[in-house]
């Protein structure tokens, strides 16, 4: 079968070497890259033989990385941070790279060697990192934003070195190449955002009122590599243009959908590309060169360490920032192997080097978490205990919170409900990681902490101890599970609902004793299903009856557990039965302790009284005889204006008005 064996293998190889890394809790494109190390030329096992093709698909892969970086790209992220993230973030490369210089002229490399190495090893990893912040719980403390921002721009520094640093080869005809080169990038940017800010969005608004996703997919890729291969064409790197579309198309309200499609197939390339690095690693040449390699190891470690410390304590980070962002970027970064794969293309450095720095690599992304770990007990050695850095707040009130709901997650579910609660006056803390959602509900003015809801550290700023419910919004069951879990360790009594998915998790959270479900995608059937049936004239009473059938059916009852669910059914029954409005009773009302005959409702307003709700008990239809109380949900039909007079009949009784009772026929028809 050719190629196509060797892919299968890499996929097969490439999944239990991820396995593997998952349960060690690395990343996986270490997997990856072990696969790709059990496959190569230089073991002894089963060998891949289309390594050259497989290297071409590499290049797609590449490119689809840069396409999705350009859709993830967004100011807003940097906002926070941008001072050390625009202006220290390009100060830390270009001194890490003075830094690789040195190196290089210390092993006896030639100068452009040498600037190739301090490129490579200037890059930190965003995958790494991202997954041991998320481990460590610290996504959303101040040390991780900064982080998060310089690494954005590291990422982006890739796609200007790409080009660049091959034109070191020949100085003297390079450097007119590479002012011609920065020309045309710069023209072809100014283009590409010109027309394709218009084109763009208006090709996918045709492609998605066509309704097909397959078509939206098959779009969104031909977009990327599209014009990836117009830039290869106009001279510049095949990578840069897949890039700038992906920029582009961001800023489409397409941008968000664009980037969770391209996501399988940027991750499956993905995997050739980094199992077709793998297969460049020789073990042999770890073994004769390992105390070059554990040299580069501790004076990379050490410098970039030093690098970061200095650099945000100059933009005015304090505390445990610094350590903390010294211990987690010292690594070198995957992007460091596509710039290094450029670099072998175009014979700026030998094979050599590149299996130097790919070993370094590796070694450094490995011990990237345990070396990360250690910050606190760094910092402990200054001050005597730990204190977590303060998670980012929005609009928390000065006071202590007792009674409110932690909402996890701000969606579309989780910003409806926090809403709602706002426009009631209720407490609440959305607990939200995206950087984007975080923005809009500070600008709705909601209480917001930006941070990961499974992390007990961001729970516990919440607040949780003292709330009295948490609702769990996001669809996930692994993160759904982990927030419950972890807020019962927080607040054994604490009511949570929590949103399922697929009926598949159902078991899951009733095992986890979770006081509410709720499945949208099942709520939503079934009010298409009452819909349907209303329209085909089936009873009310029948349409009811079927439909909490179903629902008990599903839910087996888990979902009344909550007091007053019962009511609530009863008040949804009855609205959807009648053009009804509910109507509660004002103690000071005149129509307290009168029978509804008594009152001549009817005749007085107009409204008719079809149901009365008393506690959790509904009364449909009562008679004349039946007496009305205080507090009773009174449910009426008639025109606005009845409806009117009967709220202003149900309210306090005003000075110098006689109840309606006074002139009344007791038997009279309500």
């Amino acid at each position: 079968m050719g190629i196509a064996t060797d892919i299968i293998i890499i996929v097969v190889t490439a999944f239990f070497g991820g396995l593997v890394m998952q349960r060690l809790k690395q990343p996986l494109i270490l997997g990856y890259i072990a696969a790709g190390v059990v496959l190569g030329p230089y073991t002894g096992g089963p060998l891949v033989t289309n390594t050259h093709e497989i290297e071409l698909l590499a290049e797609i892969g590449v490119a689809l990385l840069l396409f999705a970086l350009g859709l993830e790209f967004s100011f807003k992220n940097l906002k926070p941070v941008r001072k050390v993230a625009l202006i220290g973030a390009p100060i830390q490369m270009l001194l890490t790279i003075a830094l690789g210089y040195l190196i290089g002229r210390t092993m006896g490399l030639d100068w452009k060697a040498s600037v190739w190495l301090g490129a490579l090893v200037s890059l930190s990893s965003t995958m790494v990192i991202l997954k041991t912040l998320a481990n460590a719980g610290l996504i959303g403390t101040l040390s991780s934003k900064v982080m998060i921002g310089i690494l954005i721009v590291q990422d982006l520094a890739v796609v200007p070195m790409m080009i660049i640093l091959p034109q070191l080869n020949d100085p003297a005809v390079g450097f007119p190449a590479l002012g011609y080169a920065a020309l045309k990038a710069g023209v072809f940017l100014t283009v590409m955002i010109t027309m394709g800010t218009r084109l763009l969005p208006a090709v996918m608004a045709a492609i998605a009122r066509l309704g097909s996703r397959e078509l939206f997919v098959l779009a969104i890729t031909a977009i990327g590599l599209g014009v990836g291969y117009l830039t290869h064409l106009a001279g510049l790197s095949f990578a840069f243009g897949a890039f700038v579309a992906g920029m582009v198309l961001s800023e489409s309200d397409y941008g968000h959908q664009a980037l969770s499609d391209i996501i399988p197939l940027r991750d499956l390339f993905g995997l050739l590309f980094f199992a077709s690095v793998g297969m460049l690693l020789d073990p042999v040449f770890l073994r004769e060169n390992l105390i070059q390699v554990a040299s580069l190891v501790l004076a990379i470690g050490f410098g970039k360490g030093i690098i970061f410390a200095l650099l945000t304590l100059l933009f005015g980070y304090r505390n445990v920032v610094p350590l903390a962002v010294a211990l987690g970027m010292f690594q070198i970064g995957e992007f460091s192997f596509v710039l290094g794969r450029v670099g072998l293309a175009t014979e700026s450095i030998d094979a050599d080097l590149f299996s130097l720095v790919l070993t370094a690599a590796v070694v450094t992304m490995v011990l990237t978490p345990l070396i990360a770990g250690q910050t606190a007990r760094l910092y402990a050695l200054r001050k005597r205990w730990f204190h977590h850095e303060p998670l980012e707040t929005v609009n928390l009130p000065n006071t202590e919170l007792r009674n409110h709901v932690v909402i996890a997650g701000a969606g579309r579910i989780g910003f409806q409900i926090a809403t709602t609660l706002q426009t009631h006056g209720l407490p609440f803390v959305v607990v939200e990681l995206d950087q984007p959602r975080v923005e809009r509900a500070k600008r709705a003015g909601m209480s917001v902490i930006y941070g990961d809801a499974t992390q007990g550290i961001v729970l516990e700023a919440t607040g949780i101890r003292e709330a009295c419910l948490i609702l769990v919004t996001t669809p996930g069951i692994l993160e759904g599970r982990s927030i419950v879990v972890k807020a019962r360790e927080l607040q054994p009594k604490i009511q949570v609902v929590a949103r399922a998915a697929d009926e598949e998790f159902l078991p899951i959270f009733r095992e986890l004793d979770v006081t509410e479900i709720v499945l949208p995608e099942f709520e939503a059937g079934l009010e298409m299903t009452r819909q349907a049936l209303v329209h085909l004239l089936v009873p009310a009473p029948e349409i009811q009856r079927h439909t909490e059938s179903l629902r008990e059916k599903l839910l087996g009852g888990h979902h009344v557990k909550t007091p007053g669910y019962k009511l609530l059914t009863q008040l949804r029954s009855a609205e959807h039965q009648f053009d009804l409005q509910w109507t509660l009773l004002d103690p000071a009302s005149a129509l307290v302790d009168e029978s509804i005959g008594a009152t001549r409702v009817r005749e007085v307003t107009g409204a008719s009284i079809v149901g009365v709700i008393r506690g959790d008990q509904l009364t449909p239809n009562p008679d004349a005889r039946f007496l009305l109380q205080a507090r009773d949900l009174v449910a009426i039909i008639g025109t606005s204006t009845a409806r009117t007079a009967f709220q202003e009949l149900a309210g306090p009784k005003a000075d110098g008005v006689e109840t309606a009772a006074t002139e009344a026929d007791p038997a009279g028809p309500a």
